[in-house]
């Protein structure tokens, strides 16, 4: 392979929504540049990014994938990710280790749910963005009503620089030699908005410009476009057909001419400290500084094992480099280095700022560790992403007696590959539950879990995250003696407590005074105080937002014991708890829905009779509406069948987690005699 230099290296994310064409688009970027001798087709499961069985299966991308090519002097980084909303976690790590994220469009179908999202992630994560129409082939394209739309909806700053031309079979340039005639608007005039556009970021060359009426070359230009890109102010708009080939060249010469390496990007955000807000710290894009490189992806392979791709923003990485992980002391040695081309692992000696790269069979590496080589940069780490919070969830267990710890050993290796996929071990109900982000991705884990991992499992709906608190302040008292074989317990407690503001949490404090609870018994009262709110009072569900404060006891010279104050604590809060008009708390999700036109009024009456609030609608483009909401998560448990049958398969939605709120009387009235029946069977 060919040594490359950081100025050299460019590192691009297609991001969009699922059926842009990002698969075939990168596909036919890898046989332009001659990297595959042939193209492959989604259809036929051949192509370079989606080699997992289950991606063949479904004729869509479910991972992220790594593959790379040489172009004129540039080597490109490039990450295909996948569209589906349900897939999102994969998509937005990927941001993480690009400079530029190129939003691909579907000529088609126009804005649709994860083009807005991925564009304002890659916004907020301060990457540079470029935005490609594919498929302009297709029949019945308004190309020049989506670029309209385009702009009415993520600013006036999306210009084109190249436009489709000679009906749609190819494209013609707009800013390097801008010649020609388009099949709609005029290429003079979309250079001149471009570098208009361009020289509002530099004085000097403005004034050029506008006083001395100059031509500026494209060289002129090179810096302050890659300004113009650093801050938002321009995001160029290409068009292609990643199918026919149209325009794939074009885009070519605008990743290698344009397209920022590591130097001219905006830095990665890296903190120096562990808090959530710490000191920046600027890493520098040179290779004989410290080394310093951010895991983005974990992949867990059936062949290899754990694999950890990581971003070079810092130094650089030979085989054979002792590398720390973290804050961690010991230093583990990096005997083989590579580069990914889909499933291909290709060996290297080196790796430099800029350069996409993976170690294999390092355990301990997990999702967004940070690599250095130096313990000067133990506690640096970067920013993390904003994920959506899973929401959609099933109770998985094993049909065969014995295979729990396999089971859990087995969705952990799901887990640590997909930042949107949590597995969690209910204290109380006993239950395993997986979550995720929609039914398709719960889907696709089941069956991997199934088919990769030979796991016979079941599957049911898990209990609703239900919560408990109280609505005001109150006092609690027990007095626990008991005698047990001559040894005796002892441990009185008195105990007030408040509600707190929404997700403060628990708050533990002591106001005892005189020695009347010996001080090392105060953490047995916290202990019982805390088993009673894991456990719950009204409904079995755990108790939240609240403050407990122990200010008066008694204790005995010789029967004061640990155990004595656990359970004094534990029966104080539940009497304090049981005075203080405790209420249970449901939690409500933010729905957006994705549908034509026409199933708006079905779609609103339908949130609003799953007790549901509808926040506001906008058109997405074309007949596509957006719904958005709020509704109870009890109320859209597996909404998915639900949707199909009001939309007729066309609707799409997503939820994110928004916040609790107290359940309806008769709601809460029902789960409290739920609870009670079961305390009286055991």
């Amino acid at each position: 392979m060919a040594k490359y230099t950081t100025e050299n290296i460019h590192t691009v994310a297609l991001v969009g929504h699922g059926g842009a064409g990002k698969t075939t688009l990168a596909e036919a970027l890898l046989w332009k540049t001659g990297v595959i001798g042939a193209m492959g087709s989604i259809e036929r499961g051949t192509t370079v990014c989606d080699f997992d069985p289950l991606e063949k299966t479904y004729g869509h991308s479910l991972n992220s994938a790594v593959c790379n090519f040489p172009y004129k002097g540039i080597h490109v980084h490039l990450i295909d990710t996948p569209g589906m909303p349900d897939f999102a976690g994969q998509s937005i790590a990927a941001l993480a280790g690009v400079d530029l994220a190129v939003i691909v469009i579907n000529a088609q179908t126009g804005i649709e749910l994860n083009t807005t999202r991925m564009m304002r992630a890659a916004a907020k994560r301060g990457l540079d963005r470029m935005i490609l129409i594919n498929k302009i082939d297709a029949e019945n394209v308004d190309l020049e009503g989506l670029l309209a739309r385009i702009q009415e909806v993520f600013g006036k700053e999306c210009l084109p620089i190249n436009l489709p031309a000679h009906g749609r079979k190819d494209v013609v340039d707009c800013f390097f030699q801008p010649d020609g005639d388009a099949d709609f608007s005029s290429v003079k005039a979309a250079h001149s908005a471009l570098v208009d556009q361009v020289v509002e970021v530099d004085e000097d060359l403005m004034a050029l410009y506008l006083e001395q009426g100059e031509e500026l070359s494209p060289e002129q230009l090179h810096a302050p476009f890659e300004k113009a890109l650093r801050e938002g102010h321009l995001v160029p708009v290409c068009f292609a057909s990643a199918r026919t080939g149209a325009g794939v060249a074009e885009f070519l010469d605008i990743l290698a001419r344009l397209a920022p390496n590591a130097s001219e990007s905006n830095p990665p955000p890296f903190l120096r400290s562990a808090d959530t807000e710490g000191e920046e710290f600027h890493a520098e894009p040179d290779p004989k500084k410290h080394v310093l490189a951010h895991v983005f992806k974990i992949i867990m392979d059936p062949y290899v094992g754990k694999v950890a791709v990581f971003r070079v923003h810092q130094g650089t990485i030979q085989k054979d480099t002792q590398l720390y992980i973290g804050e961690g002391k010991k230093a583990f040695k990096a005997g083989h280095l590579f580069q990914l081309q889909g499933k291909e692992y290709v060996e290297v000696d080196s790796l430099v700022p800029g350069d996409i790269g993976a170690v294999t069979k390092v355990e301990e590496i997990d999702f967004n560790s940070v690599l250095h080589d130096s313990h000067d940069e133990d506690h640096i780490r970067l920013r993390s992403l904003e994920f959506p919070t899973p929401m959609h969830a099933i109770a998985v267990e094993t049909k065969k007696k014995g295979d729990e710890q396999r089971l859990f050993d087995v969705l952990h290796k799901l887990e640590v590959e997909d930042p949107c996929l949590w597995i969690e071990r209910h204290p109380t109900t006993h239950e395993t539950v997986m979550r995720g982000l929609g039914d398709l991705h719960m889907r696709t884990k089941l069956e991997k879990l199934q088919a990769q991992y030979k796991m016979d499992i079941a599957t049911k709906p898990p209990k609703i995250p239900y919560r408990e608190t109280v609505t005001k302040r109150s006092e609690g008292h027990c007095r626990h003696k008991k005698q047990t074989g001559g040894a005796g317990q002892f441990g009185e407690v008195f105990l007030k407590i408040e509600p707190l503001p929404r997700g403060t949490g628990f708050q533990f404090a002591s106001e005892v005074k005189g020695g009347v609870i010996p001080t090392v018994f105060i953490p047995a009262v916290e202990k019982g105080v805390k088993q009673a709110l894991d456990h719950g009072v009204v409904a079995g569900y755990p108790i939240e937002d609240l403050k407990v404060v122990v200010y008066d006891g008694k204790s005995h010279d010789v029967d004061s014991k640990e155990i004595a104050f656990v359970t004094a604590g534990r029966k104080a809060v539940i009497d304090a708890i049981l005075k203080a008009s405790p209420i249970m708390l449901e939690p409500i999700v933010n729905i957006e829905i994705t549908a034509p036109d026409r199933f708006v009024g079905d779609l609103t009456s339908d949130i609003s009779g799953k007790r549901g609030q509808v926040t506001g609608t906008e058109s997405t483009g074309g007949d596509l509406m957006s719904i958005k909401g709020m509704v109870p998560l009890s109320e859209v448990t597996g909404y998915q069948s639900r949707l199909r049958s009001v939309t007729g398969g066309q609707g799409a939605y997503t939820m994110e987690f928004s916040h609790y709120a107290p359940v309806p009387p008769q709601v809460q009235q029902e789960l409290a005699s739920q609870f009670k029946l079961q305390q009286e069977e055991d």
